[in-house]
């Protein structure tokens, strides 16, 4: 599976119109093939909110050619139609959301364990991601993980995803570390021009020897 780029992951927004024009601008600015995906996140809205920011994005997401994702909900995703589900330590289990969802994408957040990882493809994870590799302003507790646990992780065969704390001006050692796609909340999303940081991320895969050697 391809899982390249920049993976967005959208802020806590109660205001829909708000939320859409941030990732509007995000969609479109850089080259789809620049764009791992787009991960819908909202743990403080209510079921109706979610259902509503979920149908909106994920046809945003589709008009671009961009993979949609929906954070810790398989029910949710298989409403909207998602393109996949990405589950965390305490979301649902990784076996039954794979029986749930058999033809759509699987993502399991692996913190700072190489062994976690290892349990979630053999679950039918389709990639795997690794944070907080840098202190994060969106989780500033949460565990630490290593740029070289990156490296040791792609010999599991799946896409590595790092999280946490990425900015422009440290994206380019967490690429050569060995991560497949980026996930970045606040250094996107927070920027005072949304598009123009979407370009900067996405030039980044362009010019990435690694992914390109």
């Amino acid at each position: 599976m391809r899982l390249r780029g920049l993976y967005a992951i959208t802020p806590d927004e109660a205001d829909s119109a708000r939320l859409a024009s941030r990732v509007r601008a995000a969609l479109e600015n850089g080259d789809a093939a620049g764009w791992a995906a787009l991960q819908y996140r909202n743990k403080a809205a209510r079921p109706a909110l979610r259902l509503e920011q979920a149908r909106m994005l994920g046809a945003l997401a589709r008009a671009r050619g961009v993979p949609f994702i929906v954070n810790d909900d398989v029910e949710l995703a298989i409403a909207v139609d998602a393109d996949g589900v990405h589950v965390g330590r305490d979301d649902a289990d990784l076996a039954v959301a794979r029986r749930r969802i058999p033809d759509k994408l699987l993502g399991a957040s692996c913190y700072d364990s190489l062994d976690a990882a290892r349990a979630a493809v053999a679950a039918g994870a389709d990639y795997v991601a690794f944070g907080s590799v840098f202190p994060s302003s969106t989780k500033p507790a949460a565990v630490r993980a290593p740029l070289a646990l990156l490296r040791e992780a792609r010999a599991l065969g799946v896409p590595v995803v790092a999280i946490g704390g990425i900015r422009l001006e440290n994206a380019p050692a967490v690429l050569q570390a060995g991560a497949d796609a980026l996930a970045v909340i606040s250094d996107l999303f927070d920027a005072t021009d949304v598009g123009a940081r979407a370009r900067a991320y996405v030039r980044l895969f362009r010019s990435d020897s690694r992914a390109m050697a």
